[in-house]
C-alpha cells in the first residue's frame, strides 16, 4: 500500500486574530503613508519623509505577511528574510535623504511636522497594541511587531524634533531624528534577518531528519 503521508513539517493553521490584526495595521499604515508623504514634502521634513517611507514599507510587509499565513516554516522564514533586508534598505535610504537635506540646508516647518508626528504616533500606538500579543511568534510575526514598535518610537522622536526645530529654527533636530530612525530600521532588519536564517536552517535540518 502506497504511503500518502508527507514528511514535511505541517504548516500551522492561520491565526484569525493575527490576520485581523494585520489587516488593521495594513490600512493604518497605508493611510499614514499618504498623510506623511504629503506633509513631509510640504514641511520640508526629512524625518516625516523618512517616516512616510517606513509606513509604506510596513504596509507592504503586512500585506506580504497576510499572503504567507498558513505556509510552511521555510516560506514564512524566507518572506521574513526578504522583509528584514527591506527594513535595512529603508534605513540606508533614510541616511541618504538625511545627507541630501543637510546639503540643502532648508529647515522644516515645525508646526506641520509636530501635528503630523502626533497623528502618526496615535496611529502607530494603535498598531503596536494590536500586534503586541504576537511579538514572541516566528520571524514573520516578530517582524511585523518590530515594524510597529519602531514606528511608534520614531514618531515620539519626530515630535521632539519638531519642538527642537521650533525652538532653534535649525534643521539639525530633524536630521538627528532621521538618523535615529535609520538606525532603528537597520538594527530591526538585522534582528529579523538573523532569526529568519535560523528558522530556515532549522527547517532544512527537519527535512533531512524526515
Amino acid at each position: 500500500m502506497a504511503c500518502s503521508c508527507s514528511h514535511e513539517p505541517i504548516a500551522p493553521k492561520p491565526n484569525s486574530k493575527f490576520r485581523t490584526a494585520l489587516w488593521i495595521a495594513l490600512i493604518i499604515n497605508l493611510v499614514m503613508f499618504i498623510v506623511e508623504l504629503i506633509g513631509g514634502s510640504y514641511a520640508h521634513s526629512s524625518a516625516l519623509w523618512a517616516d512616510s517611507l517606513d509606513f509604506f514599507g510596513d504596509a507592504v510587509n503586512y500585506g506580504v505577511s497576510l499572503m504567507v499565513l498558513g505556509a510552511s516554516l521555510y516560506w514564512r522564514a524566507t518572506v521574513a528574510l526578504l522583509k528584514g533586508f527591506t527594513m535595512a534598505l529603508f534605513g540606508l535610504i533614510v541616511i541618504g535623504k538625511t545627507v541630501y537635506a543637510y546639503m540643502q540646508g532648508i529647515p522644516p516647518e515645525a508646526i506641520t511636522m509636530g501635528a503630523i508626528g502626533i497623528l502618526a504616533l496615535i496611529a502607530n500606538v494603535i498598531s503596536a497594541v494590536i500586534l503586541y500579543a504576537f511579538r514572541e511568534g516566528d520571524s514573520n510575526m516578530q517582524s511585523v511587531w518590530l515594524c510597529s514598535r519602531n514606528d511608534a518610537i520614531g514618531n515620539v522622536a519626530v515630535i521632539f524634533a519638531a519642538i527642537g526645530v521650533f525652538g532653534t529654527g535649525s534643521l539639525i533636530p530633524d536630521l538627528c531624528v532621521a538618523v535615529i530612525m535609520a538606525t532603528l530600521g537597520l538594527t530591526a532588519g538585522y534582528q529579523v534577518i538573523q532569526k529568519a536564517r535560523k528558522e530556515r536552517s532549522q527547517n532544512r535540518q527537519l527535512e533531512q531528519v524526515y
